[in-house]
C-alpha cells in the first residue's frame, strides 16, 4: 500500500514536472510576425502614398526593414535564454526568420542599385523617342519581394502547424503571381494586404494563444 501511494506521488511529481516545462518552452509569442507584418505594411501603403499622391520622403521607406533586424534579433535572443526546454526546430524557426531579415534588406539594397543604374537609360529613350520606356523595372520587384515573403511563412506554419500561416505562405506565392500582371499601385496594396493576412493576424492570434496558455499553467507551478 506504501509503495501504491509512492508511485502515485512520484506520477503526480512526474506530472507537474512535464507541465512545467511544457509552460517554460510556450515561447511562440508571435512579436515578431506582429513587427514584421506592421513594418512590411507601412512600408507598402507609404510608398503607395508616393506614388498616388506625387510626393517623396527624404530617405527610402523600405530602409525600415533594416532597422526591423535589429529588435528580430535581440528577441530571438531573449526568447532563447528565456525557454529552459526547447522543441524540436525551434532553432532552426530563429534562424529562419533572423536569416529572412537579412534578406529583405539585402534585396532592398540590391534592386535600389538596379533601378538607379537603369535609371539613365530609361531617362535616355524617353528624351529620344518621347515615349515612356516599355519596361519597367520597379513594376517586378513586388514579385520577387512576395515570393520571398512566403518562403519563412510558410515554412513557420508547418513546422509549428499554425494553418493561418501555411495560408498566408501560400497567399503571398499566389500573389506574387499576381503581380506579375498588375500596375505598380496594386502591386503595392496586395503587398500591404499579403503583409496583414500572412504576419499581423497570425502573430496577433499567436500572442493571445502564448498568454492564454501561460496563463493557464500558471497556476500549477510548484
Amino acid at each position: 500500500m506504501e509503495d501504491k501511494k509512492l508511485t502515485e506521488k512520484e506520477s503526480l511529481d512526474l506530472i507537474t514536472q512535464m507541465i512545467n516545462k511544457a509552460k517554460d518552452s510556450v515561447h511562440d509569442t508571435g512579436i515578431t510576425a506582429i513587427m514584421w507584418g506592421a513594418v512590411i505594411t507601412i512600408c507598402s501603403l507609404v510608398r503607395l502614398s508616393e506614388i498616388r499622391f506625387d510626393f517623396r520622403l527624404p530617405f527610402n521607406i523600405y530602409l525600415l526593414t533594416a532597422v526591423a533586424v535589429i529588435p528580430t534579433i535581440i528577441i530571438s535572443v531573449r526568447e532563447k535564454r528565456a525557454r529552459k526546454v526547447r522543441a524540436y526546430g525551434e532553432d532552426f524557426n530563429d534562424y529562419l526568420w533572423v536569416s529572412f531579415g537579412i534578406s529583405i534588406f539585402m534585396i532592398s539594397l540590391i534592386t535600389a542599385k538596379i533601378g538607379a543604374d537603369i535609371r539613365p537609360m530609361i531617362d535616355e529613350y524617353k528624351s529620344v523617342t518621347g515615349k515612356d520606356s516599355p519596361f519597367n523595372f520597379y513594376e517586378y520587384i513586388s514579385s520577387f519581394f512576395l515570393m520571398l515573403y512566403g518562403l519563412p511563412t510558410f515554412v513557420s506554419g508547418a513546422c509549428m502547424k499554425f494553418r493561418p500561416m501555411v495560408i498566408g505562405g501560400i497567399f503571398c506565392w499566389v500573389c506574387a503571381v499576381i503581380t506579375l500582371y498588375t500596375n505598380g499601385q496594386i502591386d503595392l496594396l496586395l503587398t500591404a494586404l499579403s503583409a496583414i493576412l500572412a504576419w499581423l493576424i497570425p502573430g496577433i492570434i499567436l500572442e493571445i494563444e502564448h498568454r492564454k496558455a501561460k496563463q493557464a499553467l500558471k497556476p500549477t507551478h510548484v
